[in-house]
């Protein structure tokens, strides 16, 4: 299976201004890309990069005053199989896990594991520790929240999304990232592309996708709760402790988003 995979944002700026892009497939699918994913920056200007702490490419520019377009159109190969189950996925107990897996239980600026650790046991104490009760989590904040592009909102946490009941993709998985955490699994925050192979129609507008991936039995396992089932063809960009680490471009300055289009199509 082949994915055309891709964005076209544009920002007009009032003055020069300095900002970072990750924007680029994750290493781990670089191989995977038939045509790849170059950043366009229209007018030119030079671009540098850097790899942070989590492995995620950054690209940094100083985009001129005016308008300014930033675009990619890459093909990416995929196996085209849906997200693993692995029902029987244990739970690892903490003195075992692996030291890069220890930052993923601490609470962080969005996914505030600290407020809903009381909630947290209450619901899903009872559930079968691993899979199950990440299950149960993804059960509970799928029901919990109604989504909505009208409910968008850049500072909302996970506390937050719990107590407001809405939100979009983002907040789905900060709050299942928080409950994981509070119940001592490792949960870590992914944005990427994410088409609708295998769905049935209306399709929603193209948009970046935001999920998570629980450590369990040694492996990290995606889990999606705002779509909810497994699905095919996901394409990650990033990782990170939540959204704050991931951001697709952080402006150091005044900007306007004037167009936002996404594709994740098969071809």
């Amino acid at each position: 299976m082949r994915h055309r995979v891709g964005y076209e944002l544009r920002y007009a700026f009032p003055q020069a201004t300095p900002a970072i892009l990750m924007m680029n497939i994750h290493y781990t699918r670089a191989s995977d890309l038939e045509v790849p994913d170059h950043i366009i920056i229209s007018p030119a200007v030079p671009i540098s990069g850097y790899r942070d702490g989590f492995g995620n490419w950054c690209s940094r520019i100083v985009a001129p005053a005016g308008p300014v377009q930033i675009s990619s159109n890459a093909i990416i190969r995929d196996l085209g199989l849906p997200d693993p189950v692995v029902a029987d996925a244990a739970q690892i107990p903490v003195e075992q896990l692996p030291d890069e897996a220890i930052v993923f239980l601490l609470p962080s600026r969005f996914c505030d594991s600290d407020k809903l650790l009381d909630l947290a046991w209450s619901e899903f104490g009872a559930a079968k520790p691993g899979w199950g009760r990440v299950q149960a989590v993804c059960d509970f904040v799928h029901q919990r929240i109604t989504f909505g592009y009208e409910f968008a909102r850049s500072t909302r946490t996970a506390s937050e999304a719990y107590q407001e009941g809405q939100g979009v993709c983002r907040d789905y998985a900060h709050l299942a990232i928080a409950f994981c955490r509070a119940l001592n699994i490792p949960a870590r925050y992914c944005t990427g592309y994410l088409g609708d192979v295998g769905t049935q129609p209306p399709y929603p507008p193209g948009d970046f996708a935001a999920w998570f991936e629980a450590f369990l039995d040694g492996h990290w396992y995606t889990f999606d709760p705002r779509n909810h089932v497994p699905r095919i063809g996901r394409v990650l960009i990033a990782r990170g402790r939540d959204a704050a680490d991931v951001a697709i471009i952080t402006t150091f300055g005044p900007n306007t988003l004037e167009g936002f289009r996404v594709w994740a199509d098969e071809v």
